[in-house]
């Protein structure tokens, strides 16, 4: 099984891609990415916001702390209680590299988020002209991924996640019967892989049944172990499992597709490197609103 390889979106892999998400974190103070991040961030934002989707009894409680850098925003999630909404009051207005050096993990996240996503917007990487070819992006920073624009229609919240979940799992090319490690579970996409073929391993720290009574185990050793293809949240950025699940899946050498809005631009970072694919949405995020929104699928071009 590989991730499907597309002749407009495919990319190169990157070797000198970092190895672990503090080796990023490091290059981007040492100037590797781009100018030193001395930059004052414009904001910083505290969200947190419910939803319950028709037809289940599973209500998703999220927080996400934002971090305003020129015209891009970095986001991350975090656990309840993890991040105070005083961060508002404390961060905006401090240099970038503060931030990078010194902040809790989720906060961390976001700024490194909003570096990346300023020196290259997804928006400039969507493939316009259709030839999947390398680039110089709007900052001048080189080469980098393309990828696909995928505009979610507007409607109701159950329509747009489906829309969604069935572009994560479209990343995916597996056999019928092959089993999806699914680390932080989303009922619309345990449904998507399974219109897919798959069978879903879901693993998530807050869920213990799918919407179907299907168990959802705590352990994500068990999911990296036996799956054949693994699906993992960008939230795994903010509970520091990210490095953990590349390294397995490495080792393994499965695939790993990675739906992030949290830390969409790093994981980004991380394509050829061990993410064979990834469905980055930026801040708006599609629960935010009813109106048509894009996410960005990368692919590389021959899998894990």
């Amino acid at each position: 099984m590989t991730v499907l390889p597309s002749p407009t979106t495919a990319i190169t892999p990157t070797p000198a891609s970092p190895p672990t998400v503090d080796a990023l974190v490091e290059a981007v103070l040492n100037g590797e990415h781009g100018p030193l991040p001395g930059d004052l961030v414009t904001g910083v934002f505290w969200l947190h916001h419910g939803t319950r989707l028709a037809g289940g009894d599973t209500t998703y409680l999220n927080q996400y702390v934002l971090v305003r850098l020129g015209g891009s925003f970095g986001a991350c999630a975090f656990e309840a209680g993890e991040v105070d909404p005083a961060v508002c009051r404390d961060s905006s207005g401090v240099a970038l590299d503060v931030l990078l050096r010194g902040a809790s993990r989720p906060l961390r996240i976001a700024a490194l988020d909003a570096y990346l996503a300023e020196r290259r917007p997804h928006r400039d990487a969507a493939d316009a002209d259709g030839t999947g070819a390398t680039g110089t992006d709007a900052t001048g920073a080189g080469a980098g991924p393309r990828a696909e624009r995928v505009v979610l229609p507007a409607g109701t919240p159950e329509v747009r996640a489906r829309a969604r979940d069935a572009a994560i799992a479209g990343l995916l090319d597996i056999e019928e019967g092959a089993t999806v490690g699914l680390i932080g579970v989303v009922n619309p996409l345990v449904a998507a892989i399974r219109e897919r073929g798959g069978h879903p391993l879901p693993c998530d720290f807050n869920l213990r049944t799918t919407q179907w009574g299907d168990p959802v185990t705590t352990d994500m050793h068990e999911v990296l172990d036996r799956a054949d293809a693994v699906v993992a949240t960008g939230m795994t950025l903010s509970n520091g499992s990210f490095d953990t699940i590349l390294d397995r899946c490495r080792a393994r050498g499965v695939p790993l597709v990675v739906y992030a809005q949290s830390g969409s631009a790093v994981a980004r970072a991380f394509l050829g490197s061990g993410v064979s694919a990834l469905s980055a949405e930026p801040f708006p995020f599609s629960q935010f609103s009813a109106e048509p929104t894009a996410l960005y699928r990368y692919r590389t071009a021959g899998g894990a």
